[in-house]
């Protein structure tokens, strides 16, 4: 993922890379072809398998998909994607960026690199709207839970981040004598490229994560409030498990919000920074040094979204799905073939607040404080 054109100059029988910055800038980046290769390599072995049992797993059971799994099906098609773009940047690292494969296939590695991270981001922001309309709107959202309401955002999702990143087709080219695939483009079209990548930033990543930060800060309020209630409704009993669960449910969040923050924004705030300060004339040498490095060290963190995302979902998805079953069976022996159970089918897990309040408010049997009880551990493991 080069921004520059690197000439490799020896000094002493050993062979170094210069990054002509500025005119009056070298930097050597001789590190990069160690460490890149390596992190680059750890992130395609580790996306291919995480997400290929991912996918083989989903598809054994397509009937049973929900929106959930719609979703994280989509997302692990792309971190596979992703990860399967890696290998040719790997090996032009290894080459210390000499690029043998052509043109053209530098212009669709660099495209695919782009698009897929990309379509990553965006994934990840509908499960955290998809979990914020389910547990804090689950009656009034019920009718966008479709299969086909779900299927048409994830299309969306796809033509939106390819036109997003289809001009990266035309600024990712080969040049000059030293044959090395450019990431954003070269010196004379770079100025051309900065409003575009700055762009690409702010709607491909920071809006993004503005959108999963509130989302997942209202689920939070959500189950506080949630479990707070139910408490007070159990008879006899003590709080605990509910305040077990939702310790557990905030970490979670926490864990998700975290690792997504940590991947995405070192990466996008110094590249950003890169490519202002290299348009920018009069920049201090040490400052794009300091900002070079950062960038090119944050690249890799990039990358292992591919295969945390796969990760979490082995860590979090399994105990929560086989959980929910065991709930789901042993609430279907208790409501009747009516309205509300169709709607708990079509919800579940994600039946919340509202319900609770509803349940609370109509019924005063102790059978209420059973479903109750129900519903909302089905609010914790929609988390």
């Amino acid at each position: 993922m080069d921004t520059t054109m690197l000439q490799p100059v020896q000094v002493g029988g050993l062979n170094f890379s210069i990054s002509p910055l500025k005119a009056s800038c070298s930097i050597d980046e001789s590190y990069k072809y160690i460490f890149l290769p390596l992190c680059y390599s750890f992130t395609f072995v580790f996306s291919l398998s995480l997400n290929s049992v991912v996918l083989y797993r989903s598809f054994q059971r397509t009937r049973h998909w929900n929106a959930s799994l719609i979703y994280m099906v989509n997302l692990a098609s792309t971190d596979l994607m992703y990860g399967l773009s890696l290998p040719f940047l790997i090996a032009s690292y290894v080459m210390r960026d000499r690029w043998i494969f052509g043109d053209f296939m530098c212009r669709l590695v660099r495209f695919l690199f782009y698009f897929n991270l990309y379509c990553s981001i965006f994934f990840l922001t509908c499960i955290s709207v998809h979990r914020y309309l389910g547990i804090c709107h689950p009656m009034k959202t019920v009718t966008m839970e479709t299969k086909r309401a779900v299927k048409g955002t994830c299309a969306m999702v796809w033509a939106v981040v390819f036109v997003l990143t289809s001009p990266i087709f035309r600024f990712a080219q080969t040049g000059y004598a030293f044959l090395n695939c450019w990431d954003d483009a070269i010196d004379r079209e770079f100025s051309e490229y900065v409003p575009y990548g700055i762009t690409l930033h702010l709607l491909g990543f920071f809006i993004p994560f503005v959108i999963i930060a509130w989302c997942y800060s209202q689920v939070v309020l959500t189950i506080f409030r949630t479990l707070h209630l139910s408490t007070q409704l159990q008879e006899g009993g003590s709080g605990a498990p509910y305040m077990h669960r939702r310790r557990k449910s905030i970490k979670t969040i926490i864990t998700i919000t975290i690792l997504f923050a940590l991947c995405f924004l070192p990466f996008h705030v110094t590249r950003t920074l890169f490519l202002i300060l290299k348009e920018l004339k009069n920049v201090h040498c040490r400052y794009m040094r300091m900002v070079s490095i950062c960038y090119k060290v944050t690249r890799p963190l990039a990358s292992f979204n591919a295969w945390f995302n796969a990760l979490l979902y082995f860590l979090t998805k399994d105990k929560g799905a086989s959980c929910c079953r065991r709930k789901l069976n042993s609430c279907f022996h208790c409501l009747s073939k009516s309205f509300t159970h169709r709607l708990l089918m079509r919800t579940c897990p994600k039946a919340g607040l509202q319900y609770v309040q509803s349940l609370s408010k109509k019924h005063t049997h102790t059978h209420t404080h059973t479903h109750t009880h129900t519903f909302t551990q089905y609010v914790i493991w929609a988390i």
